[in-house]
């Protein structure tokens, strides 16, 4: 499955490719799709299994999308 995440500022994406890296996840950054919107203008596409569950805290994540047959499925949104 492929996912996608969005941040408020560029170093949350290198610091999420990072986590990325030691999670052994295929990862990496790119500008974000102009079908999602994002502060910094970068993000992280990142592949996983289909029940994968992110545990990542940050408040620099702004959203974790998943790709479904090309459409993003909002799967987190910061408040």
């Amino acid at each position: 499955m492929i996912y996608v995440a969005t941040f408020f500022a560029h170093i949350g994406t290198i610091r999420f490719k990072k986590f990325c890296d030691r999670q052994n996840l295929k990862a990496h950054m790119m500008p974000v799709p102009r079908t999602l919107s994002s502060s910094c203008g970068t993000c992280v596409e990142f592949e996983a299994p289909d029940d994968y569950e992110l545990h990542y805290e940050s408040e620099e994540l702004e959203e974790v999308v998943k790709q479904i047959n090309g459409e993003y499925i909002s799967i987190y949104r910061a408040d």
